[in-house]
């Protein structure tokens, strides 16, 4: 009995609640508003909503709209039980004018449009004198990929507390911040402006006919002791992107300046075989940025060894201006003597202030490699055959031949055979003394002493123990240069050893080559070793010893 009377209690006390009726409302926090002025829109509605969110895609047509915060709550007022949902945004106007904000829609229910009424800036009460935006783009029309400088600045006339900064936007190009903004201070018709400015690199890629709209500033400044809220909007910049021409050759290199230049170490057009060549070419363009710049191709040259290094890239901005530049070196190491021609190098690009394609190019050079002065040059066998004649040397065999045949028709006395007797057992004896002779201490450093000054095999071993590869490279050079090769090339090429190819070219590159090449020099004199014994083995056979080398 008791339960059902406590029951009957609660039932009649519910009945005495009624709920509020479901109803969905729109508010803007000021009307009007300024130009660049953020305004706060909230949309509330009563009863329950099941999860729905109000469609803003009509309101971002006409307005910059931020992000959308969602509240909730429930109520008892007087035995009412009331729920709402609220969703609030911040909304800004670009332009000025009179604006309708649309109806929105929600769970069945609708909520009336708003009228918003935009002042311009130049009929505010004089607040515009306290922050203003300034922004700044090059004149004239952009190409597809071409690299502009966008530049906003921000002035503030009173004590800055906080404030946000947009960043600059627009469909299909690329905005980048170029370092750190800079602040400092101006005084602009008398009165002094804390200036932050910023720099933007901008990129569009795609052709037409734009519009940019300048950044927003909103923030705080102290006036006496109150804080004060202040906004700024930039102007707008229209914008005509040009497409890329369709018969340009190359890769697209839009600019209002290209220019490729080269410097050579040496200088001189005439070098000695193995001297090395240091060609540096430089890129310089405007409105590209560094990674545009294209690498240059420089073809390979019959008689040199080509070692690139890699480009160094850089850019600047200066005087509203992007300026990149692109460094390449190229070492040259010539092989033989002769005559060569290096051909003219081109990079085409698109001059976008007269609005077609150019060139910029290093004209051809003639270099003459002279064979090494101070290395003798040993005479081939075509050359032998030149300066004598086959004649004369027929005629003198049978001459010399039919002198012996003379002498020993000729009759030998005793003491003829006495002497030649004599002089055999001579010859015996001093072989002898030769054979079994130990040398002093005393001649045997006359003879190292003799060696050292005239055999370079001395001071390739010297090169070799120090670990001095530009030593050994020149003890190596003059050795084979005895041997009657031209080119140290030349000879590595006739010993039929890739090794020892493989290694020479190796020391080469580390010498004249900045790619950081490392050779092994041990390594090297063991196969150099290896060739010259195989080729004082070779030389026995023939007659013509090598012992000495060694």
């Amino acid at each position: 009995m008791v339960m059902r009377f406590i029951g009957g209690l609660l039932l009649l006390a519910l009945s005495q609640f009624s709920f509020a009726a479901d109803g969905l409302t729109a508010s803007v926090d000021k009307n009007p508003v300024l130009v660049g002025e953020y305004f706060t829109l909230t949309i509330e509605a009563t009863g329950k909503v099941s999860g729905e969110t109000p469609d803003t895609q009509e309101l971002a047509k006409i307005f910059n709209v931020g992000p959308m915060s969602t509240s909730s709550r429930t109520s008892i007022i007087n035995g009412s039980i009331s729920s709402s949902t609220t969703w609030q945004m911040q909304v800004l106007a670009r332009r000025a004018g009179e604006f309708t904000i649309p109806a929105f829609s929600v769970s069945g229910m609708t909520s009336e449009p708003i009228t918003l009424n935009v002042i311009p800036r130049d009929q505010d009460d004089g607040t515009q004198n306290d922050v203003f935006v300034k922004v700044a783009l090059q004149d004239g029309p952009l190409y597809v990929q071409q690299a502009a400088l966008y530049t906003v600045k921000l002035y503030v006339g009173k004590e800055l507390l906080d404030g946000q900064l947009t960043a600059p936007e627009l469909a299909d190009t690329q905005f980048t911040l170029l370092g750190k903004q800079k602040e400092e201070y101006e005084i602009v018709d008398g009165r002094r402006y804390f200036v932050v400015t910023r720099e933007y690199l901008m990129q569009p890629n795609k052709s037409g006919q734009f519009t940019i709209d300048g950044p927003i500033f909103n923030g705080q400044v102290r006036e006496g002791y109150r804080r004060l809220a202040i906004s700024a909007v930039g102007e707008s910049v229209a914008l005509d992107v040009k497409p890329i021409p369709e018969n340009f050759p190359g890769a697209w290199l839009p600019s209002e300046l290209v220019h490729l230049g080269e410097e050579w170490k040496p200088t001189e057009d005439t070098v000695t075989v193995g001297t090395p060549i240091t060609r540096t070419l430089t890129l310089t363009a405007t409105g590209v940025t560094q990674e545009q710049l294209p690498e240059i191709s420089v073809p390979q040259i019959d008689g040199f060894r080509t070692y690139p290094d890699d480009s160094e890239r850089k850019q600047i901005s200066r005087d509203g201006r992007i300026i990149s530049q692109m460094v390449s070196s190229i070492a040259l190491l010539p092989q033989k003597p002769g005559t060569f021609t290096l051909p003219e190098l081109k990079v085409a690009w698109f001059n976008t202030k007269m609005g077609k394609t150019q060139y910029a190019s290093v004209p051809a050079r003639s270099i003459t490699v002279i064979a090494d002065p101070n290395a003798p040059k040993a005479p081939t066998l075509p050359e032998v055959q030149k300066t004598e004649p086959e004649t004369p040397q027929i005629d003198t065999i049978p001459q010399q031949a039919s002198m012996p045949t003379t002498m020993i028709q000729a009759e030998k006395s005793w003491q003829d055979w006495l002497l030649l007797v004599s002089g055999y057992v001579l010859w015996v004896l001093t072989l002898g003394w030769f054979l079994f002779k130990k040398p002093t201490p005393a001649s045997a450093k006359v003879t190292s002493s003799t060696v050292t000054q005239s055999d370079p095999m001395v001071e390739l071993n010297a090169a070799a123990k120090l670990g001095d590869t530009k030593r050994y490279y020149q003890a190596l050079m003059s050795l084979t240069s005895k041997l009657g090769a031209a080119t140290l090339s030349d000879w590595a090429s006739k010993q039929n050893d890739a090794s020892l190819s493989h290694e020479i070219a190796n020391l080469q590159a580390t010498l004249y080559s900045s790619n950081n090449q490392q050779v092994d020099l041990s390594t090297l004199h063991k196969l150099v070793c290896a060739a010259l014994k195989q080729h004082a083995n070779k030389g026995k056979v023939n007659g013509n010893s090598l012992e000495t080398l060694y």
